[in-house]
């Protein structure tokens, strides 16, 4: 799976299982028990209880959040200068996608970046070094 998409994200329960819950509770099962059935907390239950009596929609609503600072060229850009530059620093890296993406973004933020992205510094070279060849060098 690819680390660009695959950071934990808790993704929200679709309509389907929120109004399975709620037919559940109307036709008899207590709330706690529809919990456990459904394996969702008793507040969950509670909540959409609460909304259908409302008649609320069920459906989920967006997440909140920041928006990321980095997008699929940032990514992008990144793996090409890896491909590159193998020997780079952070620092160098930074400046390397302001000046060519425009994004002002902090060492800290670059390096999370490159983590997510699976690379590592192995003596004073970046790569992904599980992905190795046997000429010894990352990406070869």
């Amino acid at each position: 799976m690819d680390a660009w998409t695959s950071m934990d994200y808790m993704r929200p329960y679709s309509e389907d299982l929120r109004t399975r819950i709620v037919e559940t509770v109307r036709a008899g099962t207590s709330k706690s028990a529809t919990a456990r059935l459904f394996s969702v907390s008793l507040p969950t239950v509670k909540r959409y209880m609460r909304l259908a009596d409302r008649g609320d929609s069920l459906e989920p609503k967006k997440g909140s959040g920041r928006v990321p600072k980095t997008n699929e060229t940032t990514r992008k850009l990144l793996e090409e200068d890896i491909k590159e530059r193998s020997a780079a620093t952070i620092a160098e890296r930074r400046l390397f996608l302001e000046k060519v993406a425009g994004q002002s973004l902090s060492i800290s933020t670059v390096k999370r970046l490159l983590k997510r992205l699976g690379f590592s510094q192995k003596n004073g070279l970046w790569g992904r070094w599980n992905e190795m060849s046997s000429k010894g060098q990352p990406g070869e």
